[in-house]
């Protein structure tokens, strides 16, 4: 249970950290309560991380040594995937990332009253970060984790790591946006996949 609560802890806070769903947090963090901003985006994480820990236990009823290799496959084409990518990367993909966060809170912000309740804020937030966190790589990671680990740990693990994001966000997320480098996270994270990968296939040899 400790390892999958590790596992699951590490990936999501070094995957999430300067993803799009931070942003999002950041942007309405700016204009609304803060609190409510986090109880969203955490709400809406929380039911995600759930979600992704029974879609990994229904693949977990397929034979294990298929469950195995699959683990396998995915954490390493995860890390390749995103050590490709950020050597393509430059600064103005943390721009593209933003903007997109910045389009979606606008586009939500029209289609709802000005004058917005708690429960409105909250609701936006949810629905906003729920969306843009489907099919997700962290997402498909938590399958990948629960359908070979213990859904417990995972489950505690990505969602303390989700609200520690969520929390980064909304305290301090506009003084540490600019500082964040998407390069150097998607570089770590790669690095995380391929040795999450490596220590799959070294339990089942």
């Amino acid at each position: 249970m400790l390892t999958a609560f590790t596992a699951g802890l590490l990936l999501i806070t070094v995957s999430e950290l300067g993803d799009k769903t931070f942003f999002i947090a950041v942007i309405l963090a700016m204009h609304h309560s803060r609190r409510l901003v986090f109880i969203g985006v955490t709400a809406a994480l929380a039911a995600m991380t759930i979600l992704s820990v029974l879609f990994g236990q229904a693949a977990s009823l397929l034979p294990k040594v298929y469950i195995h290799y699959a683990e396998i496959v995915l954490f390493l084409a995860f890390g390749i995937k995103l050590l490709y990518d950020a050597s393509k990367m430059s600064a103005a993909c943390d721009t593209e990332v933003i903007e997109e966060a910045e389009a979606a809170v606008k586009k939500a912000d029209l289609e709802l009253p000005k004058q917005k309740t708690s429960l409105a804020i909250i609701i936006e937030a949810f629905v906003l970060t729920f969306m843009a966190e489907w099919g997700d790589r962290t997402q498909i990671a938590t399958i990948a984790l629960a359908a070979g680990n213990n859904p417990i740990g995972v489950t505690i693990g990505a969602i303390l790591g989700h609200a520690i994001c969520a929390a980064i966000a909304v305290i301090g997320g506009k003084m540490i946006a600019g500082r964040i480098s998407e390069r150097q996270l998607t570089l770590i994270g790669g690095c995380l996949f391929l040795v999450f990968g490596v220590l799959a296939a070294i339990e089942g040899v």
